[in-house]
């Protein structure tokens, strides 16, 4: 963590915390894509975990073509037809709940209607990872707070200068929580309006 506390530098603060949370948004982000609406998205699969020749994971990405013909089907190109069997067994295992079919070299994945239950269980998905992303945005805010305190302990700055550090940590805070819950929101909106 590369925070930046110096005597009246409230800017450069900011500066160097709002990448720190914005990780951890970005990671949100990318963690909820794989959430199904009911609408194919090559994000949905994309980042599955296949192992590859019995050793190494490689993401589904980087082994294969992915794309969506039409709003219910992905379809995945294996670059290497030995790897047709890993993809798939990669399929079976992953939370998408699906089946895919193999023609050849060419995985189809059918995404089938959502049941109720189902959108129930992807919206509680969902709210298991947007209280995840608010403790580790909980989490980056109490370590720079503790830098914080222990530059007010030596010395290298003053009270006021802290209060106004904790008040610019706190809208930071703020921000990207608020951000996260709107993500969260959007997305749960997708997922029930299937």
């Amino acid at each position: 963590m590369n925070i930046k506390i110096e005597e009246m530098n409230i800017k450069a603060f900011e500066n160097s915390v709002k990448p720190e949370m914005d990780g951890t948004l970005k990671h949100f982000e990318k963690d909820i894509a794989t959430i199904r609406t009911g609408k194919a998205q090559s994000s949905l699969v994309e980042d599955l975990k296949v192992e590859c020749y019995g050793t190494s994971l490689s993401n589904l990405k980087d082994i294969a073509s992915i794309a969506t013909p039409n709003t219910s089907l992905i379809t995945i190109q294996p670059w290497d037809s030995a790897l047709v069997p890993a993809i798939e067994k990669a399929l079976l295992n992953s939370q998408l709940g699906v089946t895919p079919q193999t023609d050849g070299n060419l995985i189809r994945v059918e995404l089938p209607k959502m049941s109720v239950e189902r959108r129930e269980e992807l919206i509680k998905l969902l709210g298991k990872k947007l209280e995840t992303a608010k403790v580790s945005i909980r989490n980056i805010r109490k370590d720079i707070q503790n830098l914080i305190r222990d530059k007010e302990k030596s010395k290298a700055v003053s009270e006021d200068f802290v209060k106004r550090l904790n008040k610019a940590l706190q809208d930071i805070t703020d921000h990207f929580t608020n951000l996260i819950d709107a993500t969260a929101t959007k997305k749960k909106n997708e997922i029930s309006s299937i």
